[in-house]
């Protein structure tokens, strides 16, 4: 496929829900039989790094042909947006024509709730030092609806198990009652390594410019989900249970209003 790689326009402004782009492609019945778009830019985030993709529609200038995005994943660099033309009476398809202006709009509801589960687990990660668990290192993180966790690591003994889910749910909300900005920016790797508290993780190549994630006061990490703009927007954290084994501890929590 002679594509170019997409523009992720939410890399750079992670509350913007309405953009322009110029169609490069539509695949009808792509590799699983769904039809998808290729755009050169966009802000939907494609599903990846343990946050659910976007949804919400695309329209075209000087049409009605609405194009429903169910889903967005990123393969080789190249975003393909899948779902389905609405209404669709086989004249629309035709109208799909590469450089074809596109009007996207993303579901507000869901990148909120998304981006706020994404964000509580970074803040998570930065509550461990405070509560005497700097031991643990992350390793990946889930932050669908269905019971969002992160993971690390190491292991909490039995008998502190109880005590330290308490005092990393009492230091998150003290944090998000306190509040704090949220920034975002891509750095030389030695300024993002200062960034992060001094070191990377082994994936990040030396030599990288990683983008960065940085909730506050807390040490930044690298990143390229969506974020909330100010850690008070999280909402109320609680942690449900901590569960340790084989080497491995889960953090599981969620959010409220």
């Amino acid at each position: 496929m002679d594509v170019s790689v997409t523009k992720l326009d939410y890399f750079d402004d992670m509350s913007k829900l309405h953009s322009n782009a110029t169609l490069l492609s539509f695949i009808k019945g792509e590799e699983d039989g769904r039809d998808a778009l290729i755009l050169e830019s966009t802000i939907f985030y494609p599903q990846g790094g343990g946050q659910p993709a976007d949804t919400g529609f695309i329209q075209f200038a000087d049409s009605d042909c609405k194009f429903v995005v169910q889903d967005v994943r990123s393969k080789d660099g190249i975003v393909f947006h899948y779902g389905f033309i609405e209404n669709s009476g086989g004249e629309s398809e035709m109208k799909l024509e590469k450089g074809k202006e596109a009007l996207l709009y993303v579901d507000e509801s869901r990148r909120k709730l998304n981006s706020r589960l994404h964000s509580a687990g970074h803040l998570i990660d930065a509550c461990l030092q405070k509560v005497g668990l700097g031991h643990l290192e992350p390793t990946k993180g889930y932050h669908f609806r269905d019971g969002p966790f992160v993971e690390y690591k190491g292991t909490v003994p039995q008998n502190e198990m109880q005590g330290k889910q308490k005092d990393i749910e009492l230091e998150a909300n003290a944090l998000i009652s306190e509040g704090g900005k949220v920034s975002v920016a891509i750095l030389p790797y030695e300024e993002a390594s200062e960034q992060c508290g001094g070191s990377l993780p082994d994936y990040i190549p030396k030599g990288s410019t990683p983008r960065i994630v940085k909730l506050g006061n807390s040490p930044g990490g690298p990143c390229g989900g969506t974020h909330v703009s100010d850690i008070s927007e999280i909402g109320i954290i609680k942690v449900s249970q901590i569960r340790s084994k084989k080497g491995m501890t889960k953090v599981f929590y969620n959010v409220g209003s």
